[in-house]
């Protein structure tokens, strides 16, 4: 920027001299901007808007002189200098002049001394205002600092060598509670916490060898609070010759600040350290922040980078969230068979949506198999329970079939009707037995043994059902681990397992057997529900034949549910496997693929100990019939006629009774005359088969009683001390074995309790 021009006011009224004044300031190269005045009036019109920097004035002018002009710039407070220039040899009026404020004077006769003057005149005015707006700017410095240590809540203290207060701000009463001239003379170690003096000291010591400030943070002590953190900085002021001449020590409270730190850190140590992935997303969809759960999932999911796992619609998701103010929560996505379910919720006020994700495959696929074990549990109950009320009808069927078959007078035609009965009636009895092995109800004969000897001792029916077009394969391990397991069953499931395989390679095609054993970690059996951990024996059973599709692999567990033709298939294979593979505390798993072909893999635990011996079953015996009483306590009117009528055909006294509250009630009047109570084990109506026998045998200790049920003895008796064929009796069975069943028990040495 260009300085300006000084300006010159000249004061005379004869044109002549103004103008021989003017010559001699251009003549000594002054550079001027020049105005003129020849009235009183014009003078103060000029000093107001001109605003000279220097006034040469003539010492008299009509009805207005020098003396007139320098009293009115004192009245105007206008420190403006002013030059006397004058044709007068008056001194008296030149002193006179001096004293009332003028800077000098010049004689019209000499005005070469005029430049000079001039120049001194401008230049003492530029130092006198410099000086001036140096002071005035140090005084307005001084009176900021004072107000800046006066109202400020940092500590500012001046300390000697000895580090004794020379200074202490107002602040440490309003901070400390201290008061601040009470300080004076004493050393700053009174406030200090003791544990912070040395490292206080260390920091002076630093601060006079790098002759700069250094900071620390200390402990001072407030009258209110007790200790608190202050962030201090000690630094040294030096003198003239470099020597250390005081100590300057700001304090700075940080309690507060702490505080919200340790927050902070608290709440950012929360996404940080989340197991679940958490993002953070700008306005315009840009990721800006991601926690190690997010890494993780994204190598999980085989990605590169965070960005490669978003859904592809993330910028809109942001931009809505944060233009409604609302959140997006359980949205889901796919990334190949992984299911991701997000929620997005916005921080409008800054601008930013956090979100949280979290991979849902395993527990969508856990939630699926829970439905399906629910559906099979249920299933399982309703099979249950359809066949323990046909084994009822069976037992009639097969009983009076058998007793036509014995009648005199059936010709050989009628003979061979009931022999179709009774064969028809053993088929369906077989059917009720994979009905109550998918339901768990059926018995089992566990024992130790070697899968592989199993599937060795079933190969050559195994290739007789497998047919001529598909080629039979084994791949069995060599050492196998020994399984507790009923040996009737695991063929039920190789022969179930490889018909189905058959029938799915109608033109031909391999089915491979493999057995091997397999640890289960904690890992997977977490994605298992019926799972278990540790050592399992494998049996595997794959085929390259048509595939299922996922829908009909939902079903195929279920009793029934067959994909052939009517009259081709009862829909009981795969139920059967899945119930007798639950009863051994086993699984199944099933990998399809649609003209790819099927594997069924079979878990089954290892056995950890040997089993105890079972009791050897006493010996069937030829049936033989007696004259004991029997109560017979059967709730099925047509089944209870028929067992009246084989026990009396046998010698044999019968009382019936339609449920447990009759058979009391009879038992009260004929209990001396009854040898043997025959019940069933569920009845609708009053005690139960087992409630029963156990309030007859508390009256009468030498009862005997035999059980009967639909379902099996290690359902229904798993904590008796029951022996199919001595004290219980599965439905449906043949009129002997009625007949040897209940002779055995009245024969047996040892009373069965039911307790």
């Amino acid at each position: 920027m260009q300085p300006r021009n000084d300006r010159i006011l000249i004061v005379e009224d004869v044109d002549f001299d103004a103008e021989l004044i003017e010559r001699e300031l251009h003549r000594a190269k002054i550079v001027f901007d020049g105005r003129r005045a020849c009235t009183r009036a014009q003078f103060i019109q000029e000093i107001h808007q001109f605003k000279p920097d220097l006034i040469l004035a003539d010492y008299s002018l009509p009805q207005f002189n020098v003396m007139d002009a320098l009293a009115l710039l004192q009245k105007e407070r206008k420190d403006i200098p002013l030059i006397l220039v004058t044709g007068h040899h008056s001194e008296e009026v030149a002193v006179e002049c001096m004293k009332r404020g003028a800077e000098d004077y010049i004689l019209k006769a000499s005005l070469k001394r005029l430049p000079r003057a001039v120049l001194n005149t401008l230049s003492k005015r530029k130092v006198e205002a410099e000086k001036l707006s140096a002071e005035t700017a140090f005084r307005c410095r001084e009176e900021q600092y004072r107000l800046i240590t006066e109202h400020t809540r940092d500590l500012i203290a001046l300390l000697d060598l000895d580090h004794q207060f020379l200074y202490a701000s107002p602040s440490h009463q309003r901070v400390l509670g201290q008061n601040s001239e009470a300080m004076l003379g004493k050393s700053y170690e009174e406030w200090i916490h003791p544990a912070d003096v040395k490292l206080l000291r260390r920091t002076f010591e630093e601060a006079l060898f790098f002759r700069e400030g250094c900071n620390v943070e200390v402990r001072w002590r407030t009258l209110e609070r007790g200790w608190q953190s202050f962030e201090t900085t000690g630094s040294w002021i030096f003198d003239a010759r470099g020597k250390p001449e005081r100590a300057l020590l700001v304090s700075r409270d940080i309690s507060e600040r702490k505080r919200a730190e340790t927050e902070i850190e608290r709440l950012a140590a929360f996404p940080r350290f989340n197991p679940q992935p958490v993002w953070a997303f700008a306005a315009d969809g840009g990721l800006i922040y991601f926690n190690d759960a997010v890494v993780a999932l994204t190598r999980s999911l085989a990605k590169n980078h965070p960005k490669e796992v978003l859904p592809l619609n993330i910028a809109t998701i942001v931009k809505m969230c944060l233009s409604t103010g609302q959140s997006k929560i359980r949205m889901e996505t796919n990334l190949g068979r992984r299911t991701i379910t997000w929620s997005f919720a916005p921080i409008v006020s800054h601008q930013v949506v956090y979100s949280w994700s979290e991979d849902i495959t395993d527990r969508l696929n856990l939630e699926a198999q829970l439905r399906q074990s629910q559906k099979m549990e249920s299933v399982g109950q309703l099979a249950a329970g359809v066949a323990h009320d046909f084994n009822n009808i069976l037992t009639i069927i097969q009983g009076h079939a058998q007793l036509l078959q014995q009648a005199k007078g059936l010709d050989g035609k009628g003979h061979d009707s009931m022999r179709q009965i009774s064969q028809a009636a053993d088929r369906a009895a077989n059917l009720t037995r994979q009905l109550l092995m998918f339901s768990r109800k059926q018995a089992m004969q566990p024992q130790l043994l070697n899968l592989n000897d199993i599937v060795q001792n079933i190969t050559k029916m195994l290739r007789a059902l497998a047919g001529d077009q598909i080629v039979l394969q084994f791949d069995r391990a060599r050492q196998l681990p020994i399984i507790n397991a009923d040996p009737g069953m695991m063929e039920q499931i190789l022969v179930n397992l490889t018909a189905n395989a058959r029938d799915a390679m109608p033109r031909g095609g391999s089915i491979t057997i493999t057995t091997s054993s397999v640890e289960i970690d904690q890992s997977y059996a977490a994605r298992r529900p019926e799972a278990g951990c540790g050592l399992h024996l494998c049996l595997s059973v794959a085929d390259t034949g048509s595939g299922m599709s996922p829908e009909t692999l939902s079903h195929i567990f279920e009793p029934f549910f067959t994909t052939k033709e009517v009259g081709k298939g009862t829909g009981l294979g795969l139920a059967t496997v899945y119930g007798i593979v639950t009863q051994h505390q086993g699984w199944v798993e099933v990998q399809s693929e649609l003209d790819v072909g099927t594997t069924f893999r079979i878990y089954l635990p290892v056995s950890a100990h040997m089993s105890g011996a079972e009791e050897p079953l006493m010996e069937p015996t030829q049936a033989l019939g007696g004259q004991e009483t029997i109560l017979a306590v059967e709730d099925e009117a047509s089944l209870r006629d028929l067992v009246t009528e084989i026990l009396a055909s046998y010698g044999y006294r019968v009382i019936e009774a339609a449920n447990g509250t009759e058979a009391l009630r009879i038992w009260e009047s004929r209990k001396d005359d009854i040898d043997l109570l025959f019940t069933d084990m569920m009845m609708p109506a009053g005690p139960s088969g087992r409630e029963l026998a156990q309030r007859l045998m508390e009256e009468k200790p030498t009862l005997r009683v035999v059980y009967t049920s639909g379902y099996s003895v290690d359902v229904v008796a798993s904590d008796f001390n029951f022996r199919e064929g001595v004290n219980f009796l599965q439905k449906p069975y043949l009129p002997e074995t009625l007949a040897q069943t209940i002779r055995n028990c009245l024969d047996h040495k040892e009373r069965l309790s039911a307790i």
